[in-house]
């Protein structure tokens, strides 16, 4: 399968590449690394990727940024960092990406543990979590020509301790490995819909 891997030098993406680089043709994308680059936030960025990918059999996003702090500091620009970059990055992903996609292609999102176990200074990352698993979820009725979506929803890593762990005290941590299995299992796999959470 030739899969687009938008993130592809994350923790995750790295994981993810190493995991499915053995079987099938993986294109890197980032925002400013890998063999091509996008800014999911632009939609004409997103588009001048896809006429530069042509069509793909799978579409794998580990990317997307949103805004942590304390509610009471909040503020309505802080809430849409999260809304145009991880939100609605990932669906248009989707939306532009499936007029390029083939016949069965696979779209995987990202979006996270805390849209069902919140913690301090989250509520961004809760909101457009669960925003994303709700979207997966709908879209999968309604996917054109065979294709499916799906989302992973992983708890903290391993290797993000160091930077995160005082955060999300109580919380196994998991190998990006292991996430990249749940991936693997989107990809390769038949289910459409799914929120695989990976804990």
């Amino acid at each position: 399968m030739k899969i687009l891997l938008v993130g592809a030098s994350g923790t995750i993406g790295r994981a993810i590449d190493q995991e499915l680089s053995q079987r099938h043709e993986v294109v890197r994308i980032g925002r400013s690394s890998g063999d091509l680059h996008v800014d999911i936030r632009d939609s004409a960025s997103i588009r001048a990727l896809f006429k530069q990918t042509g069509a793909f059999d799978a579409l794998v996003s580990a990317a997307g940024n949103l805004h942590f702090g304390a509610l009471a500091e909040m503020s309505a620009e802080h809430y849409a960092i999260g809304l145009n970059d991880k939100l609605m990055g990932q669906v248009n992903l989707l939306l532009i990406g499936r007029e390029y996609a083939n016949d069965g292609a696979s779209f995987t999102l990202t979006s996270g543990v805390l849209s069902d176990d919140p913690i301090r200074y989250g509520s961004s990352a809760s909101m457009v979590n669960a925003a994303l698993d709700g979207f997966v979820r709908g879209a999968a009725i309604e996917m054109p020509r065979g294709m499916r979506v799906n989302a992973i929803s992983p708890t903290l890593l391993e290797e993000s301790v160091a930077s995160f762990g005082p955060y999300f005290r109580g919380f196994k941590p998991v190998p990006a490995a292991s996430v990249a299995l749940a991936y693997a299992k989107s990809v390769e796999g038949a289910q459409n819909g799914q929120v695989y959470r990976v804990l």
